[in-house]
């Protein structure tokens, strides 16, 4: 960061001290560090500003949660083919000199590893899968981070949220036909995770998070680039999914998308990047399909794609 004169500074950290305490447990619990001490404790209360959100997410508490939700989740390799269960001999020798690079802004992604999935209904989802040290950190940033926006998010939004899920937003669906809103503007965004806009997301960020130490480690990651069949190639734009850290920065982006529909008074449901307004007229969803359309493609540079998008009854044509 730096001074009103435009000099570097330091983080307000103790890491030093912190550094020098840490240590990695083989114990039952299996934790990536060890338990905090009080000072730790006194940092991690929840605090109102975003300026020292590196401290918060560097915090042995914070680490220990996210070694163990990595290793619950467990998941493939990434381009350095470590494994899960190898993480925890990796922290222990390596984690305080990268702990020490993430507070000096030192540190670097390693590209996340292409991998194809086949969709039901045909084509294919392509995941970025990254190392198991980068899916480590990124739980990091993300435990963090949710804790800052997840309150301020819509109550319309069910996606990747916690406490919410799929069941939660078919559950609202059916209260609002149920009041006579049985027109629905299915919206579909054209391979949104691959295209969203690095720096419009950023900007979005940059109004929240005052720590400018994460949102350099938060862009380094949406420029990470991808391993495909061992060839390296840059990422301009996108968030892969994979990671821990995509689904929040996805709704992070949506997120502004439900405020439009909330400041017009709409009533709709979001999971992820699957949004449904619903109206009482066919000729009242026609508008909305076509203004949000603009607004999705002006505003937020994403691409609503037509021929899966459409205007309808909730359950498919001639459903009353």
């Amino acid at each position: 960061m730096k001074d009103s004169k435009g000099i570097q500074r330091p983080q307000k950290t103790s890491y030093e001290g912190y550094f020098a305490e840490v240590e990695l447990e083989t114990q039952d619990r299996q934790e990536a560090c060890s338990m905090p001490s009080a000072s730790d404790m006194a940092k991690a209360k929840v605090q109102t500003d975003t300026a020292n959100l590196l401290e918060k997410i560097l915090l042995r508490d914070n680490l220990n949660k996210a070694y163990k939700r990595v290793k619950e989740n467990k998941g493939g390799y990434g381009v350095d083919g470590m494994k899960v269960e190898k993480l925890l001999p990796f922290l222990k020798q390596h984690g305080l000199s990268l702990i020490k690079e993430i507070a000096m802004g030192k540190y670097k992604p390693q590209p996340v590893r292409r991998v194809e999935i086949p969709k039901p209904n045909g084509g294919i989802r392509l995941l970025g899968i990254p190392t198991v040290v980068d899916r480590f950190i990124q739980q990091a940033i993300a435990q963090v981070l949710t804790k800052v926006y997840d309150k301020d998010f819509s109550e319309s939004s069910y996606g990747f949220r916690p406490g919410r899920d799929a069941h939660m937003a078919v559950k609202q669906a059916k209260e609002y036909m149920n009041q006579g809103y049985r027109w629905v503007v299915d919206i579909d965004l054209e391979k949104f995770f691959d295209k969203v806009n690095h720096d419009i997301l950023m900007s979005i960020l940059a109004k929240k998070i005052q720590d400018k130490m994460v949102l350099k480690l938060i862009r380094k990651y949406l420029q990470s680039g991808v391993m495909i069949g061992g060839l390296y190639s840059k990422t301009e734009k996108g968030t892969p999914q994979g990671g821990p850290l995509s689904p929040l920065l996805s709704n992070i982006l949506l997120d502004e998308l439900d405020k439009e529909l909330e400041k017009r008074g709409h009533k709709f449901c979001r999971y992820a990047d699957d949004c449904n307004v619903y109206v009482k007229s066919k000729r009242a969803g026609e508008r909305v399909m076509k203004s949000l359309t603009k607004f999705l493609e002006k505003k937020l540079k994403l691409t609503v794609n037509k021929d899966k998008s459409a205007v309808d009854r909730p359950y498919g044509k001639g459903s009353s």
